[in-house]
């Protein structure tokens, strides 16, 4: 009798093996449908906020380039052909309109005070800030060449960069009135050239002051 009883037993668990077994795997079976549902839902949606994305973006791209063309448009206006006749660049970076004035009309070599020209030449700039963008933010950028400022007074390019850009942002809001609020200032130094500093011709086209126009957004 001890004998036959644990092989009863054994026999027993033996018959409910399968039986355990075939709950395990649908268990397992309703789990990998659950986790498919899941990713199928989630597939889903990552495919329509895709769609959606790729809407809002044709339509900022849209608005950029009519608000691109509408700025070149713009640019053809008489009192920017007053600027170009000074000598004064015009030209649109994306949404935005630089006004680089060259160094050689505002500034003596080294120097940071603004000569007589340069004083006409920010008060015709600021003829256009005023009246074509009087909500507008405006970028005082001062850049040089890759020549290390001597017997100037200034440590770095970078410092004469800045008092540059200071000068034209003073006269401007000073002599000009356009807004204090609507101003900033930033002095690259000789770090964003626009020409090799290999030749005199490339040097004299780094040193600038740009006024870059932020056009307002929405």
């Amino acid at each position: 009798m001890k004998t036959i009883r644990p092989l009863r037993r054994a026999a027993a668990l033996a018959l409910l093996l399968p039986v355990f077994a075939g709950c395990a795997t649908q268990q397992q079976l309703k789990e990998y449908q659950d986790e498919i549902a899941r990713l199928r839902e989630r597939e889903a949606k990552l495919q329509r906020d895709n769609s959606r994305l790729a809407s809002e973006l044709d339509a900022l791209n849209a608005d950029l380039l009519d608000a691109s063309h509408r700025l070149s448009e713009a640019l053809s206006g008489p009192q920017y052909s007053a600027l170009t006749d000074m000598g004064i660049g015009v030209n649109v970076r994306g949404n935005d309109l630089v006004i680089s004035v060259p160094s050689s009309i505002t500034f003596a070599s080294g120097k940071a005070e603004l000569t007589a020209p340069g004083q006409n030449a920010v008060r015709a700039v600021a003829n256009v800030l005023r009246s074509d963008y009087p909500n507008s933010e405006f970028w005082i950028e001062g850049h040089t060449d890759s020549q290390q400022p001597s017997r100037s007074g200034f440590d770095s390019n970078r410092e004469l960069s800045i008092a540059r850009a200071m000068s034209v942002l003073t006269f401007l809001v000073d002599s000009c009135g356009v807004p204090d609020s609507n101003c900033v200032l930033v002095g690259h130094g000789e770090y964003t050239p626009v020409a090799s500093n290999d030749s005199a011709d490339g040097m004299s086209q780094n040193r600038r002051v740009e006024i870059v126009v932020h056009q307002p957004q929405g």
